[in-house]
């Protein structure tokens, strides 16, 4: 019986994140289809390898060029990720690029050129996002920045900025219209800020360690006034080789300032360290012990 429900729910998942995948797939062609294109801007990656290569010969083979030039980077997905993301990437680079040829008949939107890089970059950048956040990929200079990352220890955005630097600089040489770049380039900017928000989500979290002399009192005030959840570690002083507890919280951005005055009105000697979360993953078991039901709280360590 709970296998049944098992693999019910795993279906389900895998529903859910195709169906995403395929919004993010045709977003992505939508914003270089009726956006970048008609004002000669390009993306980064291979995407932007392959419109450079189209606009010196014919849209027609945009599709073409894409395929060909990712299927090197499917082949290193399969090798060196794993097997989820392989299948996920396939199913986006098809959809993507059945999507483009659905929107072949589309009027383009040619506008003032800060309209077309703000909208056109930010549903480049959704579009983006949902894939990634459901588990795929579109662009395979993500993945050799990956495979970088392991062998060499740049960081993935470090590689994929050089790229794409490198790519924006070859178009605008290779047309002879820096301004086209630069836009290009700002283009890039709005959609990686918005892929950004896609996959991380509006709301900023912090991790709150916090050394006291008052570990029992800062818990209760902690958990009972501020509604927070939190862990309790066990640890020992360098110098004095005392017991301490040792207190973990997470907290959203906007209570951190509450957090801080709470902790110092108590206890004005506490050590803090607060460190930026890319994400936080809880199951559900995980409750909100908050009084303060209007309000949503961050998740409580447990």
């Amino acid at each position: 019986m709970s296998g049944t429900h098992t693999s019910h729910k795993s279906k389900t998942q895998y529903l859910i994140s195709y169906f995403w995948t395929a919004v993010g797939a045709f977003l992505a062609a939508l914003s270089i289809k009726i956006f970048l294109f008609p004002n000669d801007l390009i993306d980064g990656g291979i995407i932007g390898i392959s419109m450079i290569l189209t606009r010196l010969s014919t849209k027609v083979l945009f599709p073409i060029y894409f395929i060909v030039l990712t299927l090197p980077f499917i082949y290193l997905s399969y090798k060196f990720i794993r097997r989820t993301f392989f299948i996920q990437m396939i199913i986006a680079v098809i959809l993507f690029s059945i999507s483009l040829g659905l929107l072949n008949h589309v009027e383009p939107f040619e506008s003032d050129p800060l309209e077309v890089i703000v909208i056109g970059g930010a549903i480049l950048g959704i579009g983006a996002g949902l894939i990634i956040r459901y588990g795929g990929c579109l662009d395979g200079t993500e993945i050799m920045a990956i495979i970088i990352n392991r062998k060499k220890g740049f960081t993935v955005g470090q590689v994929v900025l050089f790229i794409n630097i490198f790519i924006f600089a070859a178009y605008g040489a290779i047309f002879r219209d820096w301004h086209i770049a630069f836009r290009s380039l700002l283009t890039y900017v709005v959609a990686f800020k918005m892929m950004d928000i896609v996959i991380v989500g509006l709301d900023e979290l912090k991790s709150v360690i916090i050394i006291s002399t008052k570990p029992k009192e800062l818990t209760q005030l902690v958990m009972h006034e501020m509604g927070l959840g939190l862990t309790i570690m066990y640890g020992r002083g360098g110098y004095s080789g005392d017991a301490r507890e040792i207190l973990f919280v997470i907290v959203e951005r906007l209570d951190l300032a509450d957090l801080k005055d709470l902790i110092l009105r108590e206890d004005p000697s506490a050590f803090m360290a607060v460190e930026n979360l890319h994400e936080v993953v809880y199951g559900r078991q995980a409750k909100l012990p908050s009084k303060k039901k209007g309000r949503k709280r961050a998740i409580p360590a447990k």
